[in-house]
């Protein structure tokens, strides 16, 4: 997607810093300026207004086994994060989307596909109907009282209405109004998905729901991840065709 997870945080040691380790990070915000920079804020911080970098050099990004090549933005943003989490950390840019990250999850990835700083793919799917029967299953749990989950617990790119629940599951090619896409598998859920994104508080839904009615092999799956295979503009309110 165009823009889309670009900028990166890494720990001195060239490992990127997600909500994972810093779960505070949810309650920090960023919003795109034209040109491709960002504004950042954050409660108790000046908001700061970071440009695209332009080099020179770059720095190795260390992501899951992968490592990408990232471009270091300003120090003052970098200090600025630092100061937020109280750890020393690195904003980076990806430059060049197109080239830098290939998927690199066999069998699902195929040549020539990349993707950005995200987890593994470019875009993930959920439905609503799917988020009303988890919902369910939590309520019915050991922990009721940490539902119902909204659903940016799960930040999909992408919200289908009108299905049958988990009827993405059995989704293998759509069409989201004049995009084609492909279904490239199940979204593995980790310990982001537990943490309040308005509170950066952290509980055991939805882990342990999932772990009881939603485990594929090693993964507690919740979503899908797409891959485009065509260009185009996504609108909300697109019709989605299942094409197999």
């Amino acid at each position: 997607m165009a823009g889309d997870r670009r900028w990166a945080l890494i720990d001195d040691a060239g490992k990127v810093v997600t909500q994972r380790e810093q779960p505070r990070l949810a309650l920090a915000a960023a919003e795109l300026l034209p040109g491709g920079g960002i504004r950042v804020s954050a409660s108790g911080l000046d908001p700061l207004d970071v440009a695209v970098p332009e080099g020179p050099g770059t720095r190795t990004a260390k992501w899951a086994g992968e490592k990408i090549e990232t471009v270091p933005a300003g120090p003052e943003a970098s200090a600025w994060f630092s100061t937020y989490l109280g750890e020393g950390v690195t904003l980076v840019h990806l430059d060049d989307p197109a080239t830098r990250r290939p998927i690199d999850d066999p069998p699902y990835g195929r040549p020539g596909e990349t993707v950005s700083l995200a987890d593994g793919y470019p875009l993930l799917l959920t439905t609503l109907a799917s988020l009303d029967a988890l919902n369910f299953l939590i309520a019915q749990g050991d922990h009721p009282g940490e539902g119902p989950l909204p659903m940016n617990r799960f930040r999909p790119n992408v919200v289908v209405a009108g299905t049958a629940s988990w009827a993405e599951d059995s989704w293998k090619r759509i069409a989201i109004g004049e995009v084609v896409f492909r279904v490239a598998k199940p979204c593995g859920r980790c310990v982001v998905t537990t943490t309040d994104q308005a509170t950066a508080e952290r509980g055991r839904e939805p882990l342990r729901t999932l772990g009881r009615h939603r485990r594929f092999g090693d993964r507690l799956a919740f979503g899908q991840n797409l891959v485009p295979q065509t260009p185009g503009t996504l609108r909300i309110a697109d019709p989605v065709t299942i094409l197999e």
